[in-house]
């Protein structure tokens, strides 16, 4: 005799499960948490805040620049030495794209982290504006009016 007929239940096929989970048949909007008075709702940040920047960017020197559509940057950064506790500076030379090959060696570039572009490269260089703060006040500056001794007449 079956095991089903001893114990007197009913064949698995004619089991069914009703339950509104099943197969992904209940809407996700029935499935969120309940609101309460309690919890409100988080606000959203200014509008005037930059956005978070996740993606990795350094500044180098350009060592070399013989490739095509490629630049070798050197990037220095000071980091504490693991026994003597002092900054100590470290380099390392990473592979940037240059599409243009606009950079020559010496040039000051920001390096942009991008998607792998070949095998060495995934940084992508963006040249940095320079700016003399010193140089633009200087130049800025508005005249006072007040003539030099040199240019007062007697």
């Amino acid at each position: 005799m079956a095991l089903a007929s001893l114990l007197h239940l009913p064949p698995l096929q004619s089991l069914k499960l009703s339950t509104p989970f099943l197969h992904g048949s209940t809407p996700l909007s029935l499935l969120s948490k309940p609101s309460s008075s309690i919890t409100q709702q988080i606000p959203s940040p200014p509008s005037f805040l930059p956005p978070i920047r996740a993606m990795k960017s350094m500044q180098g020197k350009v060592v070399c620049a013989t490739n095509d559509k490629t630049v070798a940057v050197e990037v220095v950064r000071l980091a504490p030495h693991p026994k003597y506790k002092r900054r100590v500076r470290k380099k390392k030379k990473y592979q940037a794209h240059d599409p243009d090959n606009q950079f020559k060696v010496g040039d000051i570039v920001q390096l942009q982290k991008s998607r792998p572009i070949s095998k060495t490269k995934t940084f992508f260089a963006v040249p940095v504006p320079k700016s003399n703060p010193k140089n633009e006040a200087a130049e800025e500056a508005p005249e006072l009016g007040i003539p030099l001794e040199s240019q007062q007449q007697a």
